[in-house]
């Protein structure tokens, strides 16, 4: 553990820092993320043992609570907030509220505002399923020489806007493990095989909650099988009360109150004297 200030100057602890991750590249040491969305899927991370966590802000301050010492991004959608204002109002707040990286898909503008304000910032490239219209739909990338190089040229620009780290979504891994060496910025793969310097995937896939998963997913247990037998349960005991109260069967002599022996007479004799 590191000991740190968080970004709201509170004394904390990190299993990494932005500097470790930047270090990784050296390393060579892989590391996970996921994505939690509530107690729940929170305190199994932690107790999983995953490294990361990326977060919606609705979730900083349940995950500060159970996580305490887990690196945390946080992130806004591309369309939150309208102005540069806006948004670096919104990423002050999470990082003071204790966000250790904040994630935008929006232009190099944004980027280099955040970053010169020592943000840590994460980007977004390969498929950007919100930008999708402008690719031809949801694909893969850097498939040929040209694309690859391209994405080389992304790289350069985000590292001149001052990005430190980039989700690479379905890149193709032979591209990714080429650049991940050209280039300073922490790379984040998902469904871009296993060249990133962190694996990311999200919750539902790893765990097999997800109706229609994407090709890169790969369920590790099937929780959606226990979601449907659960779903099912909870029916078929509504049903049963139901049925029991219709019947004037429920609430049962075991869930109902009795008057302490005797004194239900007393009350017969008393409302017989009303």
């Amino acid at each position: 553990m590191k000991n740190i200030y968080t970004f709201g100057r509170r004394p904390a602890q990190r299993n990494y820092t932005v500097k470790d991750l930047i270090d990784l590249k050296k390393t060579g040491k892989r590391l996970t993320m996921c994505n939690p969305a509530n107690e729940a899927e929170i305190r199994a991370c932690v107790d999983a043992g995953i490294d990361l966590l990326t977060l919606w802000d609705v979730h900083l301050e349940m995950a500060r609570e159970i996580a305490p010492t887990h690196f945390a991004g946080t992130a806004m959608n591309w369309g939150q907030f309208a102005t540069k204002d806006e948004i670096m109002r919104h990423a002050i707040d999470c990082m003071e509220n204790g966000a250790d990286m904040y994630f935008t898909n929006r232009s190099y503008d944004v980027v280099e505002m955040l970053a010169k304000e020592g943000i840590p910032v994460q980007v977004h490239m390969g498929l950007v399923p919100s930008l999708s219209h402008w690719c031809g739909g949801l694909r893969a990338f850097g498939r040929t020489a040209e694309e690859a190089m391209q994405i080389h040229e992304t790289f350069k620009s985000y590292e001149n806007a001052g990005a430190f780290a980039c989700e690479i979504e379905c890149v193709a891994e032979d591209t990714l493990r080429l650049l991940n060496d050209r280039t300073s910025i922490v790379t984040i793969s998902l469904g871009s095989g296993n060249a990133g310097d962190v694996i990311f995937l999200f919750m539902a896939d790893i765990c097999g909650e997800a109706d229609n998963p994407p090709r890169h997913a790969h369920a590790f247990r099937d929780l959606g099988r226990l979601h449907k037998q659960m779903y099912q349960e909870r029916v078929e005991a509504l049903q049963e009360f139901q049925s029991e109260v219709r019947a004037k069967n429920f609430p049962y002599k075991a869930q109902a109150i009795s008057m302490h022996d005797g004194e239900l007479e007393k009350l017969h004799e008393a409302l017989d004297k009303l």
